[in-house]
């Protein structure tokens, strides 16, 4: 096995990754790497010290968006990336949306609730954990909802980029013993429950489960 994916495995980029791996049916071996205190060597293949970082021999890639885009070309199927002009389009800014502002507001929750609670034993701030559900997360969701409609996939016809893309931030969202409001938000809420049975996807959150629990 010649590709390595550097990363820890509940970060929503190196799991967008992982799943796209999957779905494409690629093996590979995952190297821890968590995304602070890196070694210097680490900054080598990974200029911005972030993770995930592609490595095949002596050819290597950092930022998430930019391997799936690659593997696309190396294995192009199945495809992840929509045909259609339009489609491809959309479907590329709603990658950026869920790595942007999705991470952004969802992200801290798990931080606190996750990370600071189970990697560096400090209790949770309920404050930034409350601000980020109840006032920012709601507006995120609305438009998700809207944007998830009618349509099984975001990515047009089939399961791609943009569903990989925006379903990975609410598993560590889970993590943190939060999940969308059915009531509220039903179309998102069935949306991420079909993207998270994916054998894909649902090998991955299985595997997390054991060591980020809900508080």
């Amino acid at each position: 096995m010649s590709i390595i994916l550097h990363g820890v495995n509940v970060s929503p980029f190196v799991r967008k990754v992982r799943v796209a791996l999957a779905e494409k049916n690629i093996p590979y071996e995952l190297k821890p790497q968590v995304p602070f205190g890196q070694p210097p060597e680490y900054f080598a293949i990974s200029p911005l010290g972030k993770v995930p970082c592609f490595q095949d021999g002596d050819f290597t890639l950092p930022d998430s968006s930019c391997i799936i885009a690659y593997l696309e070309k190396v294995h192009p199927k199945p495809a992840l990336y929509p045909e259609d002009p339009k489609q491809y389009g959309r479907a590329l800014f709603l990658e950026e949306y869920a790595d942007s502002r999705l991470v952004e507001t969802l992200g801290p929750v798990f931080f606190q609730r996750g990370v600071r609670r189970v990697i560096f034993k400090q209790e949770p701030d309920e404050t930034i954990v409350r601000k980020k559900i109840d006032e920012e997360a709601p507006k995120v969701l609305d438009w998700l909802e809207g944007q998830v409609g009618d349509r099984e996939w975001l990515s047009g016809a089939r399961f791609g980029i943009a569903d990989l893309a925006v379903a990975s931030p609410f598993v560590n969202y889970g993590h943190a013993g939060e999940a969308v409001d059915p009531k509220r938000w039903p179309r998102l809420a069935a949306y991420l429950q079909r993207v998270h049975a994916r054998p894909s996807f649902k090998a991955l959150i299985e595997e997390e489960r054991q060591t980020f629990k809900p508080a």
